[in-house]
């Protein structure tokens, strides 16, 4: 399909890596205006319009994906998220694990990649160790973790996607998070550009699984997510003479430059730093969490959740509902350790700040 769009002075991959920045670019903006990110849905202060927000986004991706699966643009058969062997364990424990962690960081790795395109480098340290052990966990030292918990599978055949009609899947999904984020109040404007971030999910696949698709210099069906474009990206940088930046590497520099002119536009871009020792542990513990976990899971809220659940894969759903689970659980703790210590009532998992 790519050669028949007339494309003469790219390669596929090259195409790929201008569509993930222009991609990164758009989400990055829309994602800094409606402060776009599950822990706020979750446990923020604000969940109830947060979570308006992320759903919205949701509806749209579910709705545009299956529409592509049905217009013959797509399809995930093959992909990695209809394996037949379900890593059951893996993803469970490190949806809990990288739950956890977004909540000590105060920000999935979306958002903190958001944030440090707005001048906080706190998210820009967070997300250079997340890098890191993502890396490790993928090939390095941490990498007998991952095949030592991806060892213990369910075997899915078929069933790798929700059964029965994906279009009455679809459906209820739809129905089900307009209808919540209806009810939260939320303001049409923001809901909108929510609706602007989920409709570039459909797009990426589309884009990557069939505008650029390219027989002869072939590359992944991939959309929106964080954890192996991190990965990628500081694989790039470190070096990039012998390894040339792909899609994730457009995505991430895209996000950044996204949320910096979002932010400065609104004058928003602020230098923000740790302020003790002890949140900078805590931030760090967090990041590696996140990076371990983003990894076993699959992808992080975004890679299997705002992008993975609209293919209505099972293993996807399992990692969003681990992630949400592990992120519930942690915020109990750390309230509950609070409590307990008779600190604060305000505390990490629910200051407003960012």
């Amino acid at each position: 399909m790519f050669e028949t769009f007339g494309f003469e002075s790219l390669t596929a991959p090259q195409a790929a890596l201008w569509f993930a920045l222009a991609l990164g670019l758009v989400f990055g903006a829309l994602a800094q205006i409606t402060r776009f990110c599950l822990r706020r849905a979750l446990v923020g202060s604000d969940r109830r319009a947060a979570g308006a927000v992320w759903l919205t986004a949701l509806a749209v991706a579910v709705a545009g994906t299956q529409g592509a699966v049905a217009m013959g643009w797509i399809s995930f058969a093959g992909h990695r998220f209809m394996a037949s062997e379900l890593p059951i364990l893996a993803i469970a424990a490190g949806g809990i694990l990288f739950g956890a962690g977004m909540v000590l960081t105060r920000g999935c790795v979306s958002r903190l990649t958001i944030l440090g395109g707005s001048g906080n480098l706190r998210a820009l340290l967070v997300l250079v160790v997340f890098a890191i052990t993502a890396h490790a966990t993928l090939k390095g030292v941490l990498a007998p973790v991952r095949t030592t918990l991806g060892s213990v599978t369910v075997p899915l055949g078929d069933a790798a996607a929700l059964p029965g009609n994906p279009w009455l899947w679809a459906g209820l999904l739809v129905a089900a998070a307009l209808l919540v984020a209806y009810r939260a109040g939320a303001g049409r404007g923001m809901l909108a550009l929510a609706a602007g971030i989920g409709a570039l999910v459909p797009l990426a696949w589309v884009g990557t699984g069939f505008i650029l698709y390219d027989d002869f210099d072939p590359i992944a069906m991939q959309s929106l997510s964080f954890t192996s474009p991190s990965a990628d990206t500081m694989f790039w940088l470190l070096a990039s003479t012998s390894i040339p930046a792909g899609f994730g590497a457009g995505l991430i520099g895209g996000v950044l430059g996204g949320a910096f002119l979002a932010a400065a536009a609104r004058g928003e871009f602020q230098w923000q730093s740790f302020e003790s020792p002890r949140q900078t542990g805590r931030y760090l513990g967090g990041a590696v969490l996140m990076g371990v976990g983003g990894v076993l899971a699959g992808g992080c809220t975004v890679g299997a959740g705002l992008s993975g659940v609209p293919t209505l894969s099972v293993a996807a759903i399992l990692a969003l509902s681990s992630i949400a689970a592990g992120a519930l659980a942690t915020r109990a703790a750390l309230n509950e350790s609070g409590r307990v210590s008779g600190g604060s009532a305000t505390t990490p998992a629910t200051q407003p700040a960012e």
